[in-house]
């Protein structure tokens, strides 16, 4: 098995501002984390929700 396959990751959902968007992924960003999605909240209209990710130390 290559190392790649034995990786684990870790999970996070994120609230996004639609006026602060970029500020908000720069912050997880150098944290480590790396966007995988954005899609509509839950209470549909303008929330949105970012999935991210980052390999588990």
């Amino acid at each position: 098995m290559t190392e790649s396959a034995r990786r684990t990751w870790e999970y996070a959902t994120i609230p996004l501002l639609i006026h602060n968007t970029k500020a908000i992924l720069d912050s997880w960003g150098v944290d480590g984390w790396e966007l995988v999605t954005v899609l509509s909240g839950p209470g549909g209209g303008d929330q949105l929700v970012a999935y991210l990710k980052r390999p588990t130390s």
